[in-house]
């Protein structure tokens, strides 16, 4: 039995058939504009998302306000720790009556605060950041009306006192200008 030989197969060029390559791209969905305007290459960037999107534009400087807000956290949580009574007299330029045990708690907060601190100057994530930058204005502004408030009651004003409630101050207004920053949507070019 003789078989006949076949007539050669005649290949489509979809890759330089312009109409046919438009059709195949509109049929997966992927070539134009989604919502936010993007234009997706290939249906797994479209699903996957555009990585660039997600990059956070850190202010100049941020890391190295986390790096010194994570030492200062650490150092003062230690001190608070181990030698309660002497940080509160130079605070207040008194001497704790009562016991040390509110300092020593105020010491576990601060460290509590500080491992935030350390694990928002390791991510990458904006969010993480945001919440570290957040939970440090709200320490700032809790501590500089609680010191405040207790001045007021004692009806002293020790230049330490004074000294730590600027630096609050200070640092609630830099802290909270890398958090309005670091929210801001960047511009489309």
């Amino acid at each position: 039995m003789t078989s006949k030989p076949h007539p050669p197969l005649m290949k489509k060029h979809s890759q330089t058939d312009l109409i046919s390559r438009l059709k195949s791209r509109k049929i997966l969905g992927v070539g134009g504009e989604d919502d936010d305007g993007e234009v997706h290459r290939s249906k797994i960037s479209q699903m996957l998302g555009n990585e660039l999107k997600f990059a956070v534009r850190e202010p100049i400087g941020l890391r190295v306000w986390i790096f010194i807000s994570a030492v200062a956290f650490t150092v003062m949580a230690l001190m608070a720790l181990m030698f309660p009574n002497q940080l509160y007299e130079v605070v207040f330029e008194e001497e704790l009556s009562t016991t040390s045990i509110s300092v020593r708690l105020y010491g576990g907060a601060l460290l509590s605060l500080a491992l935030i601190m350390w694990n928002g100057l390791y991510t990458a994530e904006k969010v993480i950041i945001q919440w570290t930058l957040l939970s440090e204005a709200c320490y700032f502004a809790v501590q500089f009306l609680v010191t405040s408030i207790t001045l007021m009651e004692i009806g002293i004003l020790p230049n330490a006192a004074i000294l730590l409630l600027i630096s609050r101050v200070l640092f609630l207004v830099v802290t909270m200008s890398y958090y309005y920053h670091l929210g801001r949507k960047p511009k489309k070019i």
